[in-house]
């Protein structure tokens, strides 16, 4: 019988991965590796992944836009009958087309990772807001107290009847619900815009639903959490900014594309919007040039590292994407999957197939 095929399609280090590989190799399954230089290198790999994966009968990769799973790669292999991610993000999948041709696509939506995103996205808001970043250095040059030094007051005040400000999170899924639930205490109002969640969610977590143009008008400062299809893609742009308040804070931790960056780079410019905070770019790493840069205090940006804490990182979405693998090659549905409407043609074509024991 011949060996089942499973494509890393970029590698990671043996630290990372554990023992998942002979995972793999001890249930009978032939492990390939892709060429770990295509994390870095620009330009389309489209052709040597597809020259690999064909007659594979899963993928597996971790996030990176340089080697993203297409449907040309997908089609490549008349056998192949998964997808497994090693991240949540599923942006570098062409999902659409793996649902169309009955194969599933698998993620690994790990609490460390999505709660340090909930955690850092808060961090930001409040060293923006606090203007953490500007007494630290006020300090060090050897100045003090000044007005502008002054900070947002978040919560609501009972004495004065300060109501608070308005967090908006775009998206109340994992993210979105861990946040309103660390800031629920604070005693602020927060609305959220999420079409895909039912309203028991809302009321949860404490969370007033609205629509998105609500959302932009009403919030003091907007968080992003939404994953990057073609709905979200640029879901911030020119006209999205100028609905919002002129003191607001947008807070991006999801995806770069989810924001039209030029149209952003000119609002932070002409002071539709107040100040920004990403972890997310357009284009990363972010080049010299990028206009971001050169907006001082108005931005706080970080390299697409905020769910980067101890205990987080790819280890457990490897472990993850390993089970889902050899559940599939045994026939089996597995846990996690992204796609689940191309559960019943992956059903019709491969359940109780079983290419390991």
């Amino acid at each position: 019988m011949t060996k089942p095929k499973v494509f890393v399609v970029v590698p990671t280090t043996p630290e990372i991965t554990g023992d998942n590989y002979q995972r793999l190799e001890r249930a009978g399954c032939e492990l390939i590796e892709g060429d770990l230089s295509w994390t870095e290198a620009k330009g389309s790999h489209e052709s040597a992944i597809l020259d690999i994966a064909q007659d594979c009968d899963a993928l597996m990769a971790r996030s990176n836009r340089n080697a993203p799973i297409t449907k040309a790669i997908m089609q490549g292999s008349e056998t192949l009958r998964i997808v497994a991610k090693y991240t949540i993000g599923v942006d570098d999948v062409e999902v659409d087309a793996a649902t169309e041709l009955g194969i599933l696509v698998t993620h690994a939506p790990t609490e460390a990772n999505w709660g340090g995103v909930a955690e850092g996205a808060i961090t930001s808001m409040l060293t923006l807001l606090k203007k953490v970043r500007e007494r630290d250095i006020h300090v060090k040059d050897g100045r003090w107290r000044e007005e502008k030094l002054s900070g947002v007051y978040l919560g609501s005040r009972h004495e004065d009847d300060y109501p608070g400000i308005t967090i908006g999170l775009l998206g109340l899924g994992r993210i979105g619900s861990r946040i309103s639930d660390l800031l629920r205490p604070w005693g602020m109002r927060i609305l959220a815009c999420d079409p895909y969640v039912p309203d028991s969610k809302f009321t949860d977590h404490g969370v007033q639903a609205v629509d998105l143009q609500t959302l932009l008008r009403e919030s003091d400062v907007l968080s992003l959490h939404v994953v990057l299809t073609k709905e979200t893609w640029h879901i911030i742009g020119p006209e999205e900014l100028g609905m919002m308040k002129p003191t607001a804070v947008l807070i991006n931790t999801s995806r770069g594309p989810v924001v039209d960056e030029g149209a952003l780079v000119k609002a932070l410019q002409d002071g539709t919007i107040d100040g920004a905070v990403l972890d997310v770019f357009e284009e990363e790493p972010v080049p010299a040039d990028n206009l971001l840069k050169e907006l001082g205090d108005k931005v706080l940006l970080s390299p697409h590292m905020v769910s980067g804490n101890a205990g987080s990182g790819l280890a457990q979405g490897i472990d993850w994407a390993t089970s889902s693998v050899l559940d599939a090659l045994r026939g089996k549905v597995p846990e996690h999957i992204y796609n689940p409407e191309a559960i019943p043609a992956w059903r019709t074509r491969f359940e109780n197939v079983a290419l390991i024991p």
